[in-house]
């Protein structure tokens, strides 16, 4: 029986954001995130899709993060 993957679960109280990334550059950005203080978690579902998710009390430190990134990375989406 195959493996199928599972959107994440982000529960009540949380920003997300979805980015779609070239996959070479997946652990580059998960990797900045982590070290970003705790605020955000990446969820990989294939290749470059990535969720991104925050605390709602840290929104605009989030999406200052997600726009950086998208910049340097070359993001070929963002979505809400």
């Amino acid at each position: 029986m195959g493996r199928r993957s599972v959107p994440p679960h982000v529960g009540d109280g949380m920003v997300v954001r979805r980015v779609r990334i070239r996959a070479k550059d997946v652990v580059l950005l998960k990797g900045i995130v982590e070290a970003s203080e705790g605020l955000a978690q990446v969820f990989a579902e294939r290749g470059g899709d990535l969720t991104l998710a925050a605390p709602k009390g840290r929104e605009a430190e989030f999406l200052g993060m997600i726009a950086d990134l998208c910049r340097e990375l070359g993001a070929m989406g963002v979505e809400d």
